[in-house]
């Protein structure tokens, strides 16, 4: 499979400001330092605690907030180097699902004219519009009379579909879902993720999917990247990450997925601490305040990410010597 994205370098850095003028005395470094490709088709999951950058990837991947630095390249194309006016042509081919329905859909639009929005925009005839309204209407599962109703007439899930369907308007080939599915009862999250997956089939799509709950990635992604504190720890195939975890944080992150077999919970522990503060992170390995395996290295120097098996890479200075607990 050929790359459809590519990020090298990838960094923001937010200013910290104080006093009456505002002056900068420090940055938090949300995102520092991040490369990642993906593949037409593939479906990459973005994993860590809130406050780790995933989300913050994601928008700078669609440029809704700019890079401090890096590079992103969408069918072979440096994104960060169009003006305003080629990058609003370049999103037609990649749009995102955002994390909460009930913030993301203007209450003042019947569904309809929220759909129609995208096409609208991009100056697609009136009759074109409506006809394409009814059939993303009905790709998502949704009625036909669903157009003239506003958002508030439908449920949680409901209105995720609605959003879905924005997304798809204007044939996408890259959609960055936010984690889609954490807002909502747990009763729906597997029908609107089953609802992802055969979308992703039946349209070709490739699919940047960002979360915390890695028992959804687990059915989601065919790759999974790490994030702590701005910087991506580990990336390899789903299968081999939650079999052979290869950093300490990731296998702390498997052991607190739920378990609803007690046979199968281990004495393994969820991170311990808080996640490290990304405006004053600490020296050497970020996560090594919470790690059980840490050594005087690990305190001073910051480990690069290193292949270590085949499409298998961390960041730890331990890899190597560490048998690492994983699930299932």
């Amino acid at each position: 499979m050929s790359a459809l994205l590519e990020v090298a370098g990838l960094a923001k850095h937010f200013p910290v400001r104080r006093g009456a003028f505002g002056l900068v005395s420090g940055h938090v470094r949300a995102v520092d330092g991040v490369d990642f490709h993906l593949a037409a088709g593939e479906t990459l999951a973005i994993v860590g605690e809130s406050g780790c950058g995933k989300s913050t990837v994601g928008r700078l991947v669609l440029r809704l907030i700019e890079p401090s630095a890096g590079q992103v390249r969408f069918e072979g194309e440096d994104l960060l180097a169009l003006g305003d006016g080629e990058m609003r042509g370049r999103r037609q081919r990649m749009q995102v699902i955002f994390q909460d329905p009930y913030a993301s859909l203007n209450p003042r639009m019947m569904v309809g004219d929220i759909i129609a929005e995208p096409l609208l925009v991009n100056g697609v005839p009136a009759a074109q519009r409506q006809a394409r309204v009814r059939e993303l209407l009905d790709l998502v599962g949704l009625p036909a009379a669903a157009r003239t109703r506003f958002p508030h007439a439908f449920s949680g899930g409901q209105r995720q579909r609605i959003g879905i369907a924005r997304a798809l308007a204007l044939d996408p080939t890259l959609v960055v879902a936010d984690e889609p599915v954490s807002a909502l009862d747990v009763s729906v999250q597997a029908q609107i993720i089953n609802l992802l997956l055969d979308l992703q089939d039946r349209l070709k799509l490739s699919m940047l999917f960002v979360a915390h709950d890695l028992g959804v990635v687990r059915h989601v992604s065919d790759r999974v990247a790490v994030m702590y504190v701005g910087r991506i720890v580990e990336t390899a195939p789903t299968t081999a990450l939650y079999a052979t975890p290869r950093h300490p944080y990731t296998e702390a992150l498997l052991a607190a997925v739920p378990k609803a077999d007690p046979a199968l919970r281990d004495q393994t522990s969820a991170p311990r601490g808080e996640i490290a503060d990304p405006a004053n992170p600490p020296p050497g390995c970020a996560f090594h305040p919470r790690c059980p395996y840490a050594v005087e290295r690990c305190r001073t120097e910051l480990p690069a990410l290193q292949e270590i098996a085949p499409a298998h890479w961390s960041a730890c200075h331990r890899s190597a010597e560490l048998s690492l607990r994983g699930v299932a």
